[in-house]
């Protein structure tokens, strides 16, 4: 039986440069530890006091810009978790959507993010609220860094963000009729996938003029068979635009994690070749993480792939506990691995086998 009431002790203390060096592959003392999205009760349960989501307090990012949003995590908060955990890195939802606005009966503007727009007409009649929401990221990162410089502490920073297309297809547009959008008024989709690429890349810029110690932009792009549109066109409309919200970071030799579920064998040479530093999170309902490590591994960091609907979600902590050691065999050699689920801690996960993950990761992760 392994623990699974308590977080171990684990190898070193944590540090920024653990996580830096791995992404460029170079040797480091143990695999970092590092999520996405660690949600509310988890946090509680190991702070013994609610703190809210690693992402954002009081709300979930993955909602949306029309879900009840919180500010992020408090900083301090934060560093503790992190402590605890062994994790090198803190990262807040610095923008995840194109902060597109619509106005609504009363005049007020509000997200436009009911699926409404269909027509270009509907989109010219939206409004952009970009400085704003590349200020608010930028106060955030402040705040993150003078608390890390008052706490004396080398841990990294950073925010998520960029989803260009998602931003449509989930919440501006609608699946069905964006999907239809690119066949029958592909200038339409790339006049509103110019402007959320605008966006982004001017909120690149600025993270950069803050020295953040990485970049993570996000796009679900794939479902678990391939890419949502084909390759060809996909290539022709993301592709370009995605460079230019990475080239920022590029330029100043920021290293570059770029998040997308699905099957996304199409466009990892695309990304590589863009500057990316590394992938997550190898969605298991798509990737086979051996075939990936033996494509990848010596030009691309890896993340992911531990699966949070078993063992993470349905299983034991034994069985938890089995899997880290098995993807640890596979993915360790050569330095260059993120330890991440596939998806994010979610609450439904048991708090033990999160705990017997986080464990494992410090024990069979060690070089």
């Amino acid at each position: 039986m392994v623990e699974s009431t308590k977080i171990l002790p684990y190898e070193g203390e944590i540090d920024k440069n653990r996580l830096l060096s791995t992404l460029k592959r170079e040797k480091v003392d143990r695999v970092p530890n590092f999520e996405i999205l660690i949600e509310d009760s988890h946090v509680e349960k190991i702070l013994g006091r609610y703190a809210g989501n690693t992402l954002a307090v009081g709300g979930d990012p993955a909602k949306g810009a029309s879900a009840p949003q919180g500010r992020p995590m408090y900083p301090a908060d934060f560093i503790e978790l992190c402590k605890i955990i062994g994790q090198d890195i803190m990262m807040f939802d610095g923008g995840l959507w194109t902060p597109f606005k619509k106005q609504d009966e009363d005049g007020n503007w509000v997200p436009a993010f009911d699926k409404s727009i269909k027509t270009r007409k509907d989109f010219e009649s939206l409004k952009l609220d970009s400085e704003n929401a590349i200020q608010s990221t930028v106060n955030y990162i402040r705040e993150y860094k003078e608390e890390v410089k008052k706490q004396n502490i080398n841990l990294g920073i950073t925010a998520l963000y960029g989803c260009i297309i998602q931003t449509l297809y989930e919440f501006v547009v609608g699946m069905n009729d964006f999907m239809m959008m690119v066949y029958e008024d592909r200038d339409l989709v790339e006049d509103m996938l110019e402007v959320s690429t605008v966006h982004f890349v001017n909120l690149t810029k600025a993270m950069v003029a803050e020295k953040v110690d990485l970049i993570f932009p996000a796009d679900d792009v794939a479902f678990k068979t391939g890419l949502f549109i084909p390759p060809k066109i996909f290539k022709e409309i993301w592709i370009p635009r995605m460079a230019r919200i990475f080239e920022p970071a590029l330029n100043a030799n920021i290293p570059i994690m770029f998040h997308s579920d699905g099957k996304v064998d199409d466009i990892v040479e695309d990304l590589i070749n863009m500057g990316l530093n590394c992938l997550n999170p190898m969605d298991p309902y798509g990737i086979d993480y051996h075939d990936y490590k033996k494509r990848y591994g010596s030009r691309l960091c890896l993340s992911g792939n531990f699966d949070v609907e078993f063992p993470l979600g349905n299983g034991t902590p034994d069985e938890v506990d089995s899997d880290v050691k098995e993807r640890m065999e596979v993915m360790k050699p050569g330095y260059g691995y993120i330890a991440t689920c596939s998806h994010s801690i979610v609450n439904y996960i048991p708090h033990e086998n999160y705990i017997a993950y986080i464990n494992a990761i410090h024990k069979y992760g060690r070089y």
